[in-house]
């Protein structure tokens, strides 16, 4: 897996492509969202365009920066989720936890009220 970073509006944007399936790949994506809350900023977009597939492991992690951000008074949103992964999302109910668009520039514009 691999993830870029934008900054647009006070809202970190985290591009991510490949499988999210466990190993270094997810803990860069927590060590990332972490990064970001050190740094002040507490509302994220993780865009899911590119990622082929998940699994447990890459539920877990999304679960985990989830909690990070909650704590901290902030938010993760997710975009353009592609079919597998939002079946998955629902299946597990996950999708419960997240808000999703299907771009990333609405899912940014969705923080306006939001963003102090």
């Amino acid at each position: 897996m691999h993830i870029t970073e934008k900054i647009v509006k006070k809202v970190a944007i985290l591009t991510l492509s490949g499988h999210m399936m466990g190993g270094p790949n997810n803990i860069q994506l927590h060590d990332k969202v972490k990064s970001l809350l050190g740094d002040g900023i507490r509302n994220i977009v993780i865009d899911l365009k590119k990622v082929k597939w998940m699994n447990s492991s890459g539920l877990g992690t999304l679960m985990a920066a989830w909690g990070s951000v909650m704590r901290e008074g902030g938010n993760i949103k997710l975009a353009n989720v592609t079919e597998k992964v939002h079946s998955l999302l629902i299946m597990t109910q996950i999708i419960t936890f997240f808000e999703t668009y299907d771009s990333v520039d609405r899912a940014v514009a969705s923080y306006s009220s939001e963003i102090r």
